[in-house]
C-alpha cells in the first residue's frame, strides 16, 4: 500500500520518524511520499526520501505561506533528483482569510511560472479548499497537463468533484472520507473513475476512522482509508488496493 501524500518532517512526525515508518511497514504501507510546503522541507523531504528507499518527496511551496518572501530555489534543486516524483503541495485556499486571496494568487502564479521554466516535468499536487474553479482557471492559463494534476484530500461534495473530473485531474482521498459527517465526500469518492483514484493520510493530520482519535496521524492508518472506499464502492479490499496502488505507481513514476 502506498501512502500518496504525508508530511514526515513534521513536527509531529519527525522526532519518532523511524518508529513511524516501521509502524506502516508493519500495516503494509511499503510506500509513501513526502510533500513539501515550503523552501526549507523541501529539502529536509529530499533528505529523507534519499535515506529511506521506500520514501520519495515533492518540491513546493504551500498556498498558506503565500504572505512569506517567494524563494523558489530549494524547490527547483529538489525537483532535479529523481527521489522527487511531484511538484507540490500548491494552489489556493479560499477557506481561510489569511493569506489573502490575491497573495496566494500572486504566489500560485509565481509558482507556476517557476515549474514552467524548470525543464522538469513533473505531476503537480494540489491543494485546494474552497476554490477549485478559480484554481482550475489558473491551471487552464498555464501550460500544465491538468491530467498530470491530483486534487489531494478532497473534501467537497460530488457537484465540484464534476469540475476536476471534467478537466482530467486526479483525486486523492483522505481519512475525511470515512467521517459519518462528511457524507458528501463519501458521495463524490463514489463518482471517481477507479483508475484516477488515490489515497492518503495527510498525516500528522485527519486520522480516519476507526483510528480518529489517534494523535498524530500516521502513514500506517491509510489502509483504513483504502478499506472504507472499498466497501464504499462495492470491491474487494486487496482488488482495490492493487488498483490503486498502481495508480499512484504510473501517475507519481514511482519505481516499486
Amino acid at each position: 500500500m502506498i501512502d500518496t501524500h504525508c508530511h514526515l518532517v513534521s513536527s509531529q512526525l519527525a522526532p519518532d520518524l523511524e518508529a513511524v515508518l516501521e509502524r506502516a511497514t508493519q500495516a503494509g504501507v511499503d510506500g509513501m511520499i513526502t510533500v513539501a510546503t515550503g523552501p526549507g522541507d523541501t529539502l529536509e523531504g529530499l533528505a529523507v526520501a534519499k535515506a529511506h528507499d521506500h520514501v520519495w518527496c515533492s518540491a513546493g511551496i504551500h498556498p498558506h505561506e503565500a504572505d512569506a518572501p517567494h524563494d523558489f530555489g530549494p524547490m527547483l534543486i529538489a525537483a532535479q533528483d529523481e527521489r522527487c516524483v511531484a511538484w507540490g503541495e500548491l494552489g489556493l485556499d479560499w477557506y481561510y482569510k489569511t493569506p489573502s486571496r490575491e497573495a496566494q494568487q500572486a504566489l500560485l502564479e509565481e509558482q507556476l511560472t517557476a515549474i514552467e521554466g524548470s525543464g522538469v516535468e513533473l505531476p503537480v499536487i494540489l491543494h485546494c479548499r474552497e476554490a477549485v474553479e478559480d484554481l482550475l482557471s489558473v491551471l487552464r492559463r498555464s501550460s500544465l497537463n491538468l491530467e498530470r494534476c491530483v486534487f489531494h484530500c478532497y473534501t467537497g461534495d460530488a457537484a465540484t468533484i464534476r469540475l476536476i473530473l471534467d478537466a482530467g485531474c486526479h483525486v486523492s482521498f483522505t481519512g475525511v472520507v470515512t467521517f459519518a459527517n462528511a457524507p458528501e465526500v463519501a458521495d463524490a469518492a463514489r463518482l471517481v473513475p477507479i483508475e484516477r483514484l488515490m489515497v492518503e493520510t495527510d498525516a500528522p493530520y485527519l486520522s480516519p476512522e476507526p483510528v480518529r482519535k489517534m494523535r498524530p496521524n500516521e502513514p500506517c492508518n491509510v489502509i483504513h482509508t483504502a478499506n472504507f472506499i472499498a466497501g464504499l464502492r462495492g470491491l474487494d479490499r486487496d482488488e482495490c488496493i492493487v488498483q490503486m496502488d498502481a495508480n499512484a505507481t504510473r501517475f507519481f513514476g514511482l519505481d516499486h
